[in-house]
């Protein structure tokens, strides 16, 4: 992986950035092939909470699986949780059995790695899945465990003081931001 960008390289660095995620609708297009790709007869999509869950919602439809996707909250696994505490957001929702279950875990963005730790925490809470695979639409610099994505729409570089995120209008229609972190 490359080494963070210098601040002389930070405005070229997302705008390179901001190129690479500027067509969502072909971003996604290589998300559903890359997940096509890596589904079996039996294989079940679960997104992370929120983007992800969006993700896999649309990605479920488009390969035509039957039953639902699930949902996974990082809530209650984060090494964060003393600063966060339990957020608003849609908490876990598994419809299927997950034991011997071949998963395939859908997110938006994979920055550090904590979050994908949390929520296979929360999966095995549910049972032993045979296999689980990890698909994202973005995959950025930044990694502080060691995960990586079976499959990757993009990856970017971008400075730390950036933050990358799939937001959806009430359309429905999404969009990739890259904006100062907060």
């Amino acid at each position: 992986m490359r080494p963070e960008p210098r601040p002389a390289d930070d405005a070229a660095a997302i705008a390179l950035a901001n190129e690479a995620v500027s067509d969502v609708p072909a971003l996604y297009s290589r998300l559903l092939q890359g997940v096509s790709a890596l589904c079996g007869p039996d294989t079940r999509l679960v997104g992370i909470t929120t983007g992800g869950a969006w993700l896999a919602e649309r990605l479920h439809a488009d390969l035509k699986m039957p039953g639902e996707p699930g949902v996974l909250s990082s809530a209650l696994h984060r090494d964060d949780f003393a600063q966060r505490g339990l957020s608003a957001r849609e908490p876990t929702r598994l419809a299927f059995d997950v034991n011997g279950a071949d998963i395939i875990v859908i997110d938006d963005v994979l920055h550090t790695g904590r979050t994908i730790r949390a929520v296979v925490n929360e999966l095995f809470d549910f049972g032993r899945p045979a296999d689980v695979k990890l698909a994202v639409l973005i995959a950025r610099n930044g990694r502080q465990l060691p995960i990586q994505a079976d499959f990757a729409a993009a990856q970017v570089q971008l400075p730390a003081s950036q933050s990358v995120a799939l937001r959806r209008d009430d359309a429905g229609r999404l969009s990739v931001v890259i904006e100062a972190r907060r």
